[in-house]
């Protein structure tokens, strides 16, 4: 009985975080270590992958992480 509560509580947490978060501006800029302003500035230029829906900006964590990955290995 004990492996089928794991499973569903396994299954519980899956669905509960999804795959791709999307991040707005100010959690991105605390995932980041920035400020928002400078943050702002950033998705503005287009440095940043992101979108901007009405006046908010959105950002999916996946595509963050990848920009990251690329950054790093430009400086390597």
């Amino acid at each position: 009985m004990q492996g089928v509560d794991i499973a569903l509580c396994e299954k519980e947490l899956r669905m509960a975080k999804p795959q791709d978060t999307v991040l707005t501006i100010g959690e991105l800029a605390e995932y980041l270590k920035l400020l928002k302003s400078t943050l702002y500035h950033l998705a503005r230029r287009g440095d940043v992958p992101g979108q901007k829906i009405g006046r908010h900006w959105r950002f999916h964590k996946a595509a963050i992480d990848r920009w990251l990955g690329q950054k790093r290995e430009q400086k390597g």
